[in-house]
């Protein structure tokens, strides 16, 4: 469940860093009722790049098989042997 803080808790430091650090879910950070920014740790920031990284790939794979731009695997795989000899 994500956690919503207001801005002024902020001023209590160790708690926010306690908070980033207990959970891999963003922070959201509000203003006078209205979203402003995020906090997240270091880890959870990583794994959601990560993740991102993988959609993009998965997006480009996608765009390619709707082209027609693929190989079945026997194919692939006799390609491969030819290629280095195995």
């Amino acid at each position: 469940m994500p956690q919503i803080i207001p801005i002024k808790e902020l001023k209590d430091t160790n708690h926010i860093f306690e908070m980033c650090r207990n959970t891999n879910e963003p922070i959201f950070i509000t203003k006078n009722g209205f979203g402003e920014m995020v906090l997240m740790s270091m880890d959870a920031y990583d794994e959601m790049f990560k993740k991102l990284e993988i959609f993009k790939e998965l997006a480009i794979s996608e765009q390619q098989f709707v082209a027609g731009a693929y190989l079945d695997a026997k194919t692939a795989l006799t390609d491969i042997r030819a290629k280095y000899g195995l």
